[in-house]
């Protein structure tokens, strides 16, 4: 069964709407709590299913759904398409457990709509003991949060060829992402075409371990290309997007080596995008070439600071275009973007670079 709140009017400035999907009382009793002591969260409706979620949206009118993947009657992957389609602009979080299945299977939502995932620990104690608590409410306060100003109105694609003319023709593609990160990413890859095999591609996506993997196997299957994780040591090839595991950083041991380490945390982050980009300072310089999309954080901010002062260009993804401004407007601010470009534009430019195509 679902249950809701009375509708309230809705001020200038109002509570984030977040509908709770989840087919144990325990979760849902637990998040709904969580998200009424913070601020800025009304939680307008609990559902056991994906049909009781069905059957209250329209009701509720919810900002945010969290969505369970596994329940009975209508499951999250089933539902999903269906809560889209009829409400437009709803943000729908997939909420799994780390199982590899799971992680195959919210990449799979992420393709059909939803704006995020969230790993979910199992049984109350650990979910409380883990951060699940702190990473959800930081992950809805920042999905919640309006656009700024800054976005890229007035672009053409031109912009693109002019963010790009004049810098070196790159030889190894940096790319780092979170929050909304794996369908930009693969964007951004499918939009290079065969160009993807003439250099090396070095990823950082914000993923536990277990997704990390299934990320990979993903793109490799969805775009037709060689794409894994990489070992310690392992060599650098053209036509390979290789994949940061998640748990450990990955950087680079020389301009060609690849390097694996499970050190401490870097900008609050394992992997981190600041750590692959100043390893590329140091050993690349300005024959590499960076995309920073959408994300929470500013991670990959110092070391783009880096990578610009080696001679390298850093691309961002714009705000109209992400799912949270997060790392790539932290690095606008610092001024360190070359150009700042829809996420659709991206792809495109880097092909036209890459294969000499731009004056």
């Amino acid at each position: 069964m679902f249950s809701s709140t009375a509708l309230k009017p809705e001020p200038l400035s109002r509570s984030t709407r977040v509908m709770v999907v989840d087919d144990s009382a325990i979760v849902r009793g637990l998040v709904s709590r969580w998200l009424s002591e913070a601020d800025g969260f009304d939680v307008v409706a609990t559902a056991a299913s994906g049909r009781l979620a069905l059957q209250a949206l329209e009701s509720t009118k919810p900002d945010i759904v969290l969505l369970d993947l596994e329940m009975p009657d209508i499951d999250g992957m089933t539902a999903l398409p269906k809560l889209l389609a009829r409400r437009p602009g709803v943000k729908v979080v997939v909420v799994s457990s780390l199982t590899k299945r799971n992680a195959q299977a919210s990449l799979k939502c992420l393709s059909l709509g939803a704006v995020d995932y969230l790993p979910k620990p199992e049984g109350r104690r650990q979910a409380s003991a883990s951060g699940f608590r702190d990473e959800l409410i930081e992950k809805l306060r920042a999905l919640g949060a309006p656009k700024t100003s800054m976005r890229s109105e007035g672009y053409s694609p031109s912009a693109a060829r002019l963010a790009l003319a004049g810098t070196a023709i790159p030889q190894c593609l940096l790319v780092g992402a979170s929050t909304g990160g794996p369908r930009a990413v693969e964007e951004v890859l499918r939009g290079l075409g065969p160009a993807i095999r003439k250099l090396p591609v070095l990823l950082v996506q914000h993923m536990p371990s277990t997704f990390t993997a299934a990320f990979a196997e993903h793109l490799g299957t969805r775009l037709g290309i060689q794409a894994r994780e990489p070992q310690d040591g392992e060599t650098l090839a053209p036509g390979t997007v290789y994949v940061a595991p998640g748990g450990r950083h990955m950087g680079l041991r020389s301009g060609s080596e690849i390097r694996i380490e499970n050190g401490p945390p870097v900008s609050f982050c394992k992997p981190a995008v600041d750590v692959l980009f100043r390893d590329a300072a140091a050993f690349l310089g300005p024959s590499a070439i960076a995309i920073v999309l959408t994300g929470m954080g500013s991670d990959g901010t110092e070391g783009a600071r880096a990578l610009v002062r080696a001679g390298a260009s850093v691309i961002v993804q714009d705000e109209a275009t992400s799912t949270i401004w997060g790392m790539p407007g932290s690095i606008v601010r610092a001024g360190l973007a070359r150009g700042v470009l829809p996420l659709s534009a991206i792809g495109p430019a880097l092909r036209d670079h890459i294969t000499g195509s731009l004056p």
